[in-house]
């Protein structure tokens, strides 16, 4: 029998199938197709590829290490199983969206709610009635009328919110009470005394005033050349006065103040003379004593609604306990010998004051009217009798403002003016009318709190005019209360 040998293109094409079938056929067609394979190398011996379509038929799964089949295997299951997980992460996020979302809801809720009850109390705070009268009524009226319960807010504990477990932003600074803003305005613009309390308050208060007159009583021929009495007096004047005040609340509207004051004075004055020859004579007085005992009522008009004016009225009734200036002594020239530390006439003083808060300031202001009653005096000063004296009344009026710093620290800052009308004396036969007067002084004020119940209070007063003091100092503390 003669062997039939392929040539060798046709023994190479027989290789390069079975090579074929082994790389891209799966593993299990090979499994499946191994006899048919055998077969198919038996029936074409002359390709002579058997062992190559043996080997491809009998070689495991996988054996190769870079086997095609293997490989996308492994890959799919790794990006199943990041897509599983990536699938949960996104149902938990839902999930706390969700939950996120009901308490926006509530949050919502419970503004609503917050804002209802803001506008109910701000409709009472702003209503004329007294927020003492609504205390432990729930806001449910007075005497049984009820203007409906508002809604409650949630308790500590309460689930109506969720509230923050640590404190969010910053707290608003505290207000200060308007008895802080006007502790350091001027005595007698502040607030009134609560009902049933009183307080001793002692103030100090020092004065100092000088002027410089210089008068010619004659004639003038040409200018330069005078014919009659010249006289310049210099005068400086001291003061200290010492005050104990006792004020009582009868009323949460109505206060009752009572006041003694203790004067020092002590004057000195220089007059020269030019007529013939020049006189100069030199002139120092001293005296103290009970001033004029006062005695005022301050009333409460309106009570306080938000940032409108509160109006006080007062009385005030001033006695003629210190000693007059008729009362004291007086020379052969009618120069006197002596110094008074009172008016020598009752008067009465009416007045109208405000405060007006205006955040985060006090407006003060108020005028008053000054009437001094008259009097016949029947007394000789020098050689010439004074009969009816009439002092002059005053009008006066102020303004300015307190401002706090902080709970400890205000000060105050404004101007008073006073119109003094002459004053009509009886002298002999004759009636003489002094002038008007203009006294007019910047006010500037401080206070600082020692304690809860303790203020001191430091006031300085400069006049402006040419008859204002010029200087004027006082400090007062008071004592007492709840």
């Amino acid at each position: 029998m003669s062997i039939v040998s392929p040539p060798p293109a046709l023994r190479h094409l027989g290789v390069a199938a079975a090579g074929f079938s082994a790389v891209f056929m799966p593993a299990q067609a090979r499994a499946h197709e191994a006899p048919a394979l055998e077969c198919l190398c038996e029936t074409l011996p002359f390709l002579d590829t058997a062992t190559t379509w043996r080997a491809a038929a009998m070689a495991p799964a996988g054996a190769a290490a870079g086997d095609p089949a293997a490989s996308p295997e492994s890959e799919i299951d790794a990006q199943r199983r990041i897509i599983a997980e990536q699938r949960a992460l996104l149902d938990r996020q839902s999930a706390m969206i969700a939950e996120q979302g009901e308490q926006i809801a509530k949050l919502q809720q419970q503004i609503v709610t917050q804002q209802a009850q803001v506008d109910r109390l701000s409709s009472f705070a702003l209503a004329e009635a007294p927020l003492d009268i609504f205390r432990g009524t729930g806001m449910g009226g007075v005497g049984g009328q009820g203007v409906g319960a508002g809604p409650a807010l949630p308790g500590p504990g309460s689930d109506a919110v969720a509230l923050p477990d640590a404190p969010v932003g910053e707290a608003p600074p505290p207000s200060e009470p308007p008895e802080q803003r006007v502790a350091a305005v001027p005595e007698g613009q502040g607030v009134l005394t609560r009902a049933g309390e009183l307080f001793f308050e002692p103030s100090f208060e020092y004065t100092r005033s000088s002027t410089n007159r210089l008068v010619f009583r004659g004639i003038e021929l040409i200018p330069g050349i005078q014919i009659g009495l010249i006289e310049a007096t210099d005068a400086d004047r001291d003061t200290l006065v010492g005050t104990a005040s006792l004020r009582y609340g009868i009323t949460d509207r109505l206060e009752a103040e009572v006041r003694l004051p203790y004067l020092y004075r002590n004057d000195r004055i220089e007059v020269v003379q030019q007529r013939d020859e020049g006189i100069v004579r030199q002139i120092a007085l001293r005296e103290h004593g009970i001033g004029d005992a006062e005695f005022s009522l301050r009333y409460q008009f309106n009570r306080p609604v938000g940032q409108k004016p509160i109006f006080v009225g007062t009385l005030r009734v001033k006695s003629d306990t210190g000693k007059g200036p008729f009362e004291v002594g007086y020379d052969e020239f009618g120069v006197a010998t002596g110094l008074a530390t009172g008016s020598g006439f009752w008067a009465v003083q009416p007045g109208l004051n405000f405060l007006m808060p205006s955040d985060p300031a006090v407006i003060y202001g108020g005028a008053a009217y000054l009437y001094h009653i008259p009097r016949d005096v029947n007394e000789l000063v020098g050689d010439a009798l004074i009969g009816r004296v009439d002092p002059g009344d005053a009008v006066s009026a102020n303004i300015g403002f307190g401002f706090a710093l902080n709970p400890r620290f205000s000060f105050s800052l404004g101007y008073r003016h006073n119109y003094i009308f002459p004053t009509k004396t009886e002298i002999g036969d004759t009636n003489q009318k002094s002038n008007y007067i203009h006294v007019g002084s910047l006010n500037f004020g401080m206070s600082y709190r020692l304690t809860q119940r303790d203020v001191l209070n430091l006031g300085f007063e400069i006049g402006v005019t040419e008859d204002a003091p010029d200087v004027s100092i006082t400090l007062r503390m008071p004592f007492g209360g709840k």
